[in-house]
C-alpha cells in the first residue's frame, strides 16, 4: 500500500542545504521523493525503487540530488530550464517559490499539488504528481496562470525535468518514417544536448516517438537492469531534451515544442501542460515495457480490458475498387476463416466527387451509390449475415480541394493568410482547422451521423494522411498566429472526448498514413493503431518489437497480407506472416480470393489457435528475449499471464545462411517451480518437433531454453528461406 508522508527531517549540513519538509510518493515498487518547504524552491529529491519509510526520512542526507524539480529561466544558471516566460513589462525573468502543497486520494490514484509564486509577479505554476496503486507509473504535469494585468508570453513550457546520475547511462528510443515506423536506437548520453523533437502538426511518430527509457547501469538489456522510462501523453508536436552538462548530471526535459508555438497567456488563464508517465523498473527494458503496458492497458487505452477481435480490412485487398459484391464476397470469406469483423477502407464514398483514387472527396462524407447502390445499411445487413461485424474509414481532419466541403467552406482549412494553400497528398489534400469550433462540430457530426444512421457499425477507422505544411488560421486572431499547433490539438481532443462520451465502446484505430499516431496523448480516445502501411513481416517484426518498449500488444494493429509484399515486394511465406502478425492483434489486408484453398486453411487454423491464445497475447506480461537489432539471426520474445500458468513464445530467423549458428533461446518470466507443457501453434512440419507435448520445468527453460529447429521439416518443393515458430506452455495440471 503506498503511502504519502510528511516528514521533517532538520537541518542538513552535510548536502548544504535546509529539507524541512519532504514529500514522498509511491506505487507499488517505486518511489519519488520531494523536498516542499513553503517559501523555498520545490527539489528534487529521489526516484526509483520503493523505499522505506527510515530511508526516505533519511534520503536527504545521502548527498544524492539538489535540483530544482521544475526549473525556470532568469535567475539562476544558463542551464536549460523548463519554463521560461516574458512579462508585459519586458522582464523574461521567473524567481519561483511554494505557497502551498495540497495532496488527495481516489479512484486508486493519489495527487500531490505543489502550488508556487514568483516572488515579484502574480504568476503561478502548480506542479502536480499522481501516482496510481496498482501499477509502477507516476504522471506529472503543471498548471501555469497568472493574475497580471496584460498578457503574459510563454516561450517555453516543458510538463516536467528530471535529472539523472551521470555514469554509464543509455537511451533507448524510437525513431523511423512513413513504412519504417517504431525503429529502436540505442545510445550511451554522452556530454552535450541530445534532443527528439517532433514538428508534423496533426501526426507525431513517424519520425520519433515521445517516449524514451534511460538504462541506469550501462548498456540496455532486456531483463535486468535499472531502467526509467518516460512517456509524454500528447498528440502534437514535442520536445525532448538530454542535457548532460559540466555536472554529475543527465538533465532530462520533456514537453510541448514551443518552436514556432509561443503561448499569449491571458489573465486568468490556465495553460496545462501534458502530462509526462514515469516509470522505474530494476527488471531492465521488458521489465519497465511491462509497467507501461498495465498502466496502458488499466487507465490511457480506450476498452483496454476489452478483447480485440480479428478483422479483415479492405484496403490491400482490392484498395479504391469498392463495390457492394466484392465487399459481400471478402465478408463471406473471412466469415468462413474464423473472423469476426470486416472494415471496408477508402473509397466507398462522394457524390459530386467520386472517390476513385486519392486526388478527391475527403469531406464529403456520403455514400457513393454507383459503387454502393444500397448504402452502408446493405453491408451492414451483409456482415450480419455472415455473423461478423462491419467497420469502415474515415480520414475527417482533412479535405480535398476537389470536394463539396471545400467548394463552400474554403475558409476552413489551415493555410496561410495570404497565400495559396500547400497541396498534400494526390496533389489536392488539405488539413481542416480543428481550432475552429465549427469544424469541431462537423468532425463530430461526421462521425454522429454515420451511427445514428448504422447502429450496428463496430468499428472505424481514423485516417490522418497530411501534416500542417504552412502556418495559418482562418479562426484564431492575427496576434495569436503561434497558438496554431497547440490549438489544433486541443479542437482535436474536444471532438474525440465529444465522440467517446455518445460512443463508449465503439472500436476507433488510429491510422495516420499507418504509425503516425501511436502516442498516449489521444489512446484514451483510440482502441488500438495501425503500426504501420508496410506489412512485410520481416519488416514487421523490426517495428513491433520497438513499439512494443511502450505499447502492449492490444493496441498492436497486426495483419496477415499478400506476397510478394505491396511495399517491399518481398516474399514471404504465410506462415511466417501468420506467427509475426499473432503477436498482435491480429488481422488480415488481403484478397482472400486471391488465396488457394490451403492457405485459407492455415489462416483458418491460425486464427482459431490465435482465438486460444488471444487474452494472453493481448493481456499477458511481455519478456522479450534476443533482439532482432543485435543482428544474431534471430528475433524472439514471449506473453505470459501474471500468474504464469501458460505462455506463448514466439522465434522468428531474421536472416538465412548455409552453416550458420543461431543462439540458443533462454525463456524468461515463468515459475521456476512450475512445469510446462509445450504445443507448437500453426505448424507445417510433416513432423511434430521432438519436444511436442513434453513438460519441462520453468526452471529449466529459462536456464537453457529449447532448441528451435533453423529450417521446417516439409515437402522440398516448400521449403523456404524463412523460418518461424510459436510455441504454447501451459502448466501441466492447470484448470485453464
Amino acid at each position: 500500500m503506498r503511502k504519502l508522508v510528511y516528514l521533517f527531517a532538520g537541518l542538513m549540513t552535510v548536502s548544504q542545504y535546509v529539507v524541512a519538509e519532504n514529500i514522498s510518493l509511491s506505487t507499488p515498487n517505486t518511489t519519488l521523493v520531494l523536498s516542499a518547504e513553503k517559501g523555498k524552491n520545490l527539489k528534487y529529491i529521489y526516484y526509483g525503487e520503493a523505499l522505506t519509510s527510515a530511508d526516505i526520512e533519511s534520503i536527504g542526507y545521502a548527498g544524492m540530488y539538489n535540483h530544482d524539480a521544475y526549473p525556470v529561466y532568469g535567475m539562476v544558471g544558463a542551464g536549460e530550464t523548463a519554463l521560461a516566460v516574458k512579462h508585459s513589462d519586458g522582464n523574461m525573468s521567473l524567481d519561483m517559490y511554494i505557497t502551498d502543497v495540497r495532496k488527495e486520494k481516489n479512484d486508486g490514484k493519489e495527487t500531490v499539488v505543489i502550488e508556487m509564486k514568483d516572488r515579484v509577479y502574480p504568476f503561478y505554476v502548480n506542479v502536480n504528481y499522481e501516482a496510481y496503486d496498482d501499477v509502477d507509473v507516476i504522471e506529472t504535469w503543471t498548471e501555469i496562470k497568472h493574475n497580471e494585468k496584460k498578457p503574459v508570453v510563454l516561450n517555453q513550457f516543458s510538463s516536467a525535468y528530471l535529472p539523472l546520475r551521470r555514469g554509464e547511462v543509455w537511451m533507448s528510443h524510437l525513431y523511423g518514417a512513413w513504412a519504417n515506423e517504431g525503429r529502436l536506437a540505442q545510445e550511451p548520453l554522452n556530454p552535450g544536448l541530445k534532443m527528439i523533437k517532433n514538428k508534423d502538426g496533426v501526426r507525431n511518430s513517424h519520425t520519433a516517438h515521445a517516449e524514451v527509457m534511460f538504462s541506469l547501469d550501462g548498456k540496455p538489456q532486456e531483463n535486468n537492469g535499472r531502467v526509467i522510462g518516460a512517456a509524454l501523453c500528447y498528440s502534437g508536436n514535442y520536445k525532448l531534451r538530454v542535457d548532460t552538462d559540466e555536472s554529475d548530471y543527465h538533465h532530462f526535459f520533456a514537453g510541448i515544442n514551443e518552436e514556432n508555438s509561443a503561448y499569449t497567456l491571458n489573465k486568468g488563464e490556465k495553460f496545462e501542460t501534458p502530462r509526462l508517465a514515469l516509470s522505474y523498473s530494476n527488471e531492465g527494458l521488458s521489465g519497465c515495457s511491462r509497467n507501461f503496458h498495465r498502466w496502458g492497458r488499466n487507465y490511457k487505452l480506450a476498452n483496454g480490458k476489452v478483447e480485440r477481435k480479428i478483422l479483415l480490412n479492405s484496403w490491400e485487398g482490392v484498395y479504391f475498387d469498392i463495390n457492394e459484391r466484392g465487399m459481400d464476397q471478402m465478408m463471406c470469406d473471412i466469415s468462413s476463416m474464423g473472423g469476426e469483423l470486416f472494415v471496408m477502407d477508402d473509397g466507398w464514398f462522394g457524390d459530386k466527387y467520386p472517390r476513385l483514387s486519392d486526388n478527391s472527396s475527403l469531406g464529403d462524407w456520403v455514400v457513393d451509390r454507383n459503387k454502393l447502390p444500397n448504402g452502408i445499411e446493405s453491408l451492414v445487413n451483409d456482415a450480419k449475415k455472415h455473423n461478423i461485424k462491419f467497420g469502415i474509414w474515415i480520414e475527417p481532419e482533412m479535405a480535398n480541394i476537389n470536394s463539396e466541403l471545400f467548394e463552400k467552406n474554403p475558409d476552413w482549412i489551415v493555410k496561410a493568410a495570404g497565400r495559396e494553400p500547400v497541396l498534400g497528398r494526390g496533389g489536392t489534400q488539405v488539413v481542416l482547422d480543428l481550432a475552429n469550433p465549427k469544424v469541431q462540430d462537423y468532425i463530430y457530426k461526421i462521425v454522429d451521423d454515420m451511427m445514428c444512421q448504422n447502429p450496428d457499425i463496430d468499428y472505424i477507422k481514423w485516417d490522418a494522411n497530411m501534416s500542417i505544411m504552412n502556418h495559418g488560421s482562418n479562426y484564431i486572431t492575427k496576434d495569436n498566429q503561434s497558438h496554431l499547433y497547440i490549438e489544433f490539438h486541443r479542437g482535436f481532443e474536444k471532438v474525440c472526448q465529444r465522440i467517446r462520451d455518445k460512443y463508449p465502446t465503439l472500436t476507433i484505430q488510429a491510422c495516420a498514413s499507418g504509425g503516425g499516431r501511436a502516442n498516449y496523448g489521444l489512446l484514451p480516445y483510440f482502441d488500438e493503431f495501425w503500426v504501420s502501411d508496410n506489412t512485410d513481416a520481416l519488416q514487421r517484426v523490426y517495428m513491433q518489437w520497438g513499439t512494443s518498449y511502450f505499447f502492449p500488444a492490444i493496441a498492436m494493429a497486426s495483419h496477415i497480407s499478400a506476397t510478394p509484399n505491396h511495399q517491399t515486394f518481398r516474399t514471404i511465406p504465410l506462415k511466417y506472416r501468420i506467427d509475426v502478425a499473432m503477436s498482435g492483434r491480429l488481422g488480415m489486408e488481403i484478397q482472400p480470393k486471391d488465396m488457394t484453398e490451403e492457405e485459407k486453411t492455415l489462416c483458418r487454423n491460425a486464427i482459431s489457435e490465435y482465438k486460444d491464445i488471444r487474452h494472453l497475447v493481448q493481456f499477458g506480461d511481455i519478456y522479450r528475449l534476443i533482439s532482432p537489432y543485435d543482428n544474431l539471426g534471430v528475433a524472439s520474445m514471449m506473453y505470459i499471464t501474471p500468474e504464469k500458468e501458460k505462455a506463448v513464445f514466439y522465434w522468428w530467423k531474421t536472416e538465412h545462411f548455409c552453416n550458420q549458428h543461431l543462439p540458443r533461446v533462454k525463456m524468461e518470466g515463468l515459475d521456476p517451480s512450475k512445469r510446462y507443457v509445450v504445443r507448437e501453434l500453426n505448424r507445417i512440419d510433416n513432423e511434430p518437433l521432438s519436444f511436442e507435448g513434453r513438460s519441462f520445468s520453468g526452471s529449466y527453460l529459462m536456464a537453457n531454453g529449447l532448441d528451435i529447429p533453423y529450417e521446417h521439416n516439409v515437402d522440398y518443393h516448400k521449403k523456404n528461406d524463412y523460418a518461424s515458430r510459436i510455441l504454447y506452455l501451459e502448466e501441466v495440471n492447470s484448470n485453464n
